[in-house]
């Protein structure tokens, strides 16, 4: 069945039926609780965002047993939520679904740069199913259209910590691969509208 009649034919898919529509789709979706989801593009903020942090991690990294993944690593939150977080750490061994290791099961850290059309879902249903991935440590939500990130840090498995940056002259510990990111650094090149 061709992706468009696919994505016609019917409202609810299996994960398998997702899985197999996304290793052939020339465009990225999420599958939510039964849903195939078409992702929006990223903007030129959202986009230095997530590589700013991308090459933070990867420099500090480097020589240690961890791989970043930025934008395109698959990530199952649950067994009914698929998406592909801004940045992913993953510290150990990988895990995969299956072998076609595009599907990653045990994220150490997660980063989700926020958008205006999806920042309510991002801070609750999203931030709710990272939180239940048992090996998940660490998780940042970056807003983009000013300084302001929350860093969550798991205490126990119900027990999550949040810690909040708000000035370019802080830093945040990411104490579960590491490394240590100034805010600045997040931001770098990042320009803010004088309303924001």
């Amino acid at each position: 069945m061709s992706q468009s009649n696919l994505a016609q034919s019917k409202e609810y898919y299996t994960v398998e039926e997702y899985l197999a529509f996304e290793r052939e789709a020339a465009e990225k979706h999420k599958y939510i609780n039964g849903e195939i989801v078409a992702m929006a593009g990223a903007s030129r903020e959202h986009n230095l965002i997530g590589t700013n942090l991308t090459f933070a991690f990867v420099g500090q990294l480097r020589g240690k047993t961890c791989e970043v993944y930025a934008n395109d690593m698959r990530v199952r939150m649950n067994p009914e939520h698929y998406g592909y977080p801004d940045v992913v750490v993953v510290c150990g061994e990988p895990e995969f679904a299956d072998n076609e290791f595009d599907v990653l099961l045990n994220p150490t850290v997660i980063i989700e740069v926020l958008s205006a059309s999806t920042k309510l879902r991002d801070r609750t249903e999203k931030l709710e199913d990272f939180r239940k991935i048992e090996s998940l440590q660490e998780c940042l939500l970056v807003e983009q259209k000013k300084i302001f990130i929350q860093h969550y840090i798991k205490q126990t498995p119900n027990q999550w910590l949040l810690r909040i940056y708000e000035n370019a002259d802080e830093v945040v510990k990411m104490e579960s691969v590491g490394c240590e990111i100034a805010v600045s650094d997040v931001y770098l090149q990042v320009k803010f509208d004088a309303e924001s």
